[in-house]
């Protein structure tokens, strides 16, 4: 099986519940005020930006940063008629603004992703302003776990994901590294991501495409997982991992 469009898969990841309510939470946590400035770095097709314009106002701004053209064509499109929102390029370890420039600074499921999230967390340090806030939400793909009887497949799926990823425990990462960047550590909220049905729990974990893959990888015995995956879809299916949501203080 193919993977998914991003664009596609970042709007249904956002638009389950466990996606809005950490949403909402991370948007409350970043304490965003009107007038502000506020740096959402990678923010995909815009998915976070109106939320954060509506809390800053018309005298604040919003800066969405992304390294993906089509990314930034499409977070341009749906923000058009938000005069306080500015999309550019950019990347997480190189950011196009000047050194304390934002009051706030965001970066949403990308620190799983970079070559070296020391390297963009000392980034986000450089553009906040003293006092500024930035807020940290990443998953530890190493607690992913999908219930069935047989533990062994299990887990080799979970490994099978995990080593997928190329900072796949940063989330549990994250306080160390801001210490680490100079940065003061205010809240650290531990988030359980639950997936109950089989078709959400499919399009966000890709259980049959990296089944797939993994059995493709040799990594899982083909007859045994078929077997796992139809199992699992009959379910009752209970299917999550954990995310760090952390916010910290320059």
């Amino acid at each position: 099986m193919t993977a998914p469009d991003p664009i596609a898969y970042l709007d249904a990841a956002a638009a389950t519940t466990a996606g809005q309510a950490y949403k909402r939470r991370f948007v409350d946590a970043l304490d965003v005020l009107p007038g502000h400035t506020v740096v959402d770095i990678g923010c995909g097709p815009g998915t976070d930006l109106a939320a954060l314009a509506d809390a800053t106002g018309t005298d604040g701004s919003v800066i969405g940063v992304d390294r993906d053209p089509r990314m930034l064509d499409e977070a341009r499109r749906r923000l058009a008629d938000r005069p306080n929102v500015v999309v550019c390029p950019g990347d997480a370890a190189d950011l196009p603004l000047a050194s304390g420039s934002a009051d706030r600074a965001r970066v949403d499921r990308v620190l799983q992703h970079v070559p070296d999230p020391t390297t963009s967390i000392t980034e986000i340090r450089r553009v906040l302003r003293p006092g500024g806030l930035c807020g940290m939400a990443e998953p530890d793909w190493h607690t992913l776990a999908v219930a069935d009887e047989d533990h062994e497949t299990s887990s080799g799926f979970a490994e099978f994901v995990a080593g997928q990823v190329r900072n796949a425990t940063v989330g549990r990462q994250l306080v160390r590294l801001c210490v680490d960047a100079g940065l003061r550590v205010r809240s650290v909220e531990p988030i359980a991501v639950l997936f109950r049905d089989f078709g959400t729990a499919d399009q966000i974990l890709g259980l049959r495409r990296n089944c797939a893959r993994a059995i493709q990888a040799g990594r899982l015995a083909e007859a045994r997982a078929d077997a796992w995956l139809r199992r699992v879809a009959r379910g009752p299916v209970v299917a999550g991992f954990t995310f760090y949501l952390v916010t910290a203080e320059k």
